[in-house]
């Protein structure tokens, strides 16, 4: 009996790697990568013209690389978006009188981190499910200027890490080849400002401090602040849209469910502006004013223009057309909305960043099979 077991067991093993060598291997997934290092350069020298105007040197450096897998079951896409840049100039034409004085002033001109990681799965005619991790932060500090020359004096308003979102969402996704939509309805998005003086300045980026919170003393501040929320996010990629004409599109809109606490509406609805102090801040009331608001702007708002108002919103626009192989002109805009940032200048809150230019670029592309 022993030994018709062994048989009947060394038969199924048998049969069992034989059915396995049979069987079609499952099929690998395959990489797909591309990398575009570039570098954009422009300079305007005015001496003594009668025309006018302020001689500059711009330099950016900029990095895209798309990096992505894809297998039978799921899609793994990863995004590098990269820019930093530097502007020479000479704002008070002090190279009309001395050599010695062009190019005093040097100001960033394009600084970002942007890091994405998607894993998404397809359900049903384009439907499905994904998961997106997002990183956006800056290399350098940022300043707000005031003056011109030897006069000037700088203001920091940012810096690396400060600030700093994570967004993490499990979302529903609508995916075509060049265009996708995801919808999350539980989202987190945290918020670093990994700056003492910033802080201290009041500049926290929605970072919420403690009851106990003293500006002299760091060991009270907060430096992380964590939102969950909705978010919708819509991307169009498109190479060759017109013939050497690429196109690319963000939109992406996040609502922090406890946004209307921190806005504290209740404390900005029964304040009663003061014609002598417009300025003074409503008891209780955690927003910042922008320059040139007052608290009567936000009173008498509706429930829908509460939401809007309190909703973020980050709309990204580039343009590459390919003028040789590694020339090429492009334009890009960024512009965004975002209460918890109290602007500078005229603004408010909106932010806007506007470049175009000539570059100079390299890609280099997985291979094709």
């Amino acid at each position: 009996m022993k030994k018709l077991f062994t048989i009947l067991a060394a038969l199924a093993m048998t049969a069992a790697v034989a059915t396995a060598q049979d069987e079609p291997a499952a099929p690998a997934g395959k990489w797909e990568t591309s990398s575009t290092p570039a570098l954009k350069a422009s300079e305007f020298l005015y001496n003594n013209w009668s025309k006018s105007g302020n001689s500059q040197i711009d330099v950016t450096g900029t990095f895209f690389g798309n990096y992505k897998y894809t297998h039978p079951k799921f899609v793994w896409d990863n995004v590098v978006d990269l820019a930093y840049g530097y502007a020479w100039q000479d704002l008070d034409n002090s190279s009309a009188d001395s050599v010695g004085g062009l190019f005093e002033t040097r100001r960033k001109s394009n600084d970002k981190i942007d890091l994405t990681s998607a894993i998404s799965w397809n359900a049903y005619k384009g439907w499905g499910a994904s998961f997106t991790a997002n990183l956006k932060t800056q290399f350098g500090s940022g300043y707000e200027y005031d003056g011109i020359g030897i006069n000037q004096t700088q203001k920091l308003v940012s810096s690396f890490f400060a600030p700093a979102y994570l967004t993490t969402a499990l979302s529903f996704e609508y995916k075509k080849t060049d265009w996708s939509v995801s919808l999350s309805f539980l989202t987190g998005k945290t918020t670093f400002v990994c700056n003492d003086s910033l802080i201290a300045d009041d500049k926290t980026y929605g970072v919420i401090q403690p009851d106990n919170f003293l500006a002299t003393d760091p060991t009270t501040f907060n430096h992380v602040y964590f939102a969950l929320g909705s978010y919708v996010r819509a991307q169009y990629l498109k190479k060759d849209i017109l013939p050497n004409l690429d196109l690319y599109a963000r939109i992406e809109l996040f609502y922090d469910y406890k946004k209307p606490k921190n806005m504290s509406w209740n404390a900005i609805d029964a304040y009663v502006v003061d014609p002598a102090d417009p300025d003074a801040k409503p008891d209780g009331c955690k927003y910042t004013l922008a320059d040139e608001e007052t608290w009567a702007d936000l009173q008498g708002k509706g429930w829908f223009a509460k939401r809007a108002f309190e909703t973020d919103l980050d709309f990204e626009l580039k343009l590459d057309y390919r003028l040789s192989k590694h020339i090429s002109a492009n334009f890009a805009t960024n512009l965004k909305w975002d209460t918890d940032f109290s602007g500078m200048g005229n603004w408010g809150h909106w932010q806007l960043y506007q470049m175009a230019g000539v570059q100079i670029f390299f890609s280099w592309k997985t291979p094709k099979e």
